[in-house]
């Protein structure tokens, strides 16, 4: 059995030095930014975070009316109660996936 590494830890309210972003990967997946904002390492921001104009333009969104089945709906909610995410969400994520395969074929 592989010895797992020792990652830094919280040391009162200060968040470890890391020797490269993989050990910093690594820690965040240990730790939550929750609790790093109850122990007071992190801090809320209040000004607005600017993104490089080409994430915006692609986080852009037009909303759309689109009719399904009731039962099509009905299972959808389902199944995101079940992932505990929004079905609204849940759609979009099945229509990406849909659009990217359809996409790899013609390529």
């Amino acid at each position: 059995m592989r010895k797992k590494k020792e990652l830094p830890e919280f040391k009162g309210d200060r968040i470890p030095e890391f020797a490269s972003e993989e050990e910093e990967r690594e820690f965040w997946d240990g730790y939550s930014f929750a609790e790093a904002m109850e122990r007071g390492v992190l801090e809320p921001v209040e000004e607005p975070v600017e993104l490089a104009p080409e994430l915006a333009e692609k986080m852009k969104t037009k909303r759309v009316t689109l009719r399904l089945r009731v039962s099509q709906i009905e299972a959808a909610k389902r199944i995101a109660k079940e992932k505990d995410i929004p079905y609204q969400t849940l759609l979009r994520s099945w229509i990406a996936e849909a659009i990217r395969r359809e996409q790899e074929k013609r390529a």
